[in-house]
């Protein structure tokens, strides 16, 4: 993995844990809007509005440089519109990175080639 690929899903990592919890507060504050006078949806839904667009672009980008098939693009892209999904995009992208550094320490030293 170059380091463009591993810099793209790192950002789409880093995006995804926020943009899940801006979706969580933003449900939270629509029910707080038909039960109370507390009215924060327009901040919330701006900043999860920005932080959607951040992941898509993001999403897009490392779905460029890191080749995915379309299975495993599709699988992040509807993780994005789920409440909790952003959280096991993260997840996931965490593990792959992870996987994609051994890989590479292990052709660094010769123990396989791949």
């Amino acid at each position: 993995m170059d380091i463009k690929t591993a810099t793209a899903l790192r950002r789409l990592r880093l995006v995804s844990a926020p943009e899940a919890v801006s979706f969580l507060l933003l449900l939270v504050c629509s029910v707080l809007k038909r039960t109370t006078d507390f009215n924060a949806v327009p901040v919330m839904g701006m900043i999860h509005g920005v932080l959607f667009v951040l992941y898509v672009v993001f999403w897009a980008d490392a779905w460029n440089r890191a080749k995915w098939p379309l299975k495993t693009a599709a699988l992040y892209l509807v993780l994005s519109v789920l409440p909790a999904g952003g959280f096991f995009a993260d997840r996931k992208l965490r593990r792959e990175a992870e996987d994609a550094v051994i890989a590479s320490r292990a052709r660094k030293e010769g123990i396989v080639n791949a």
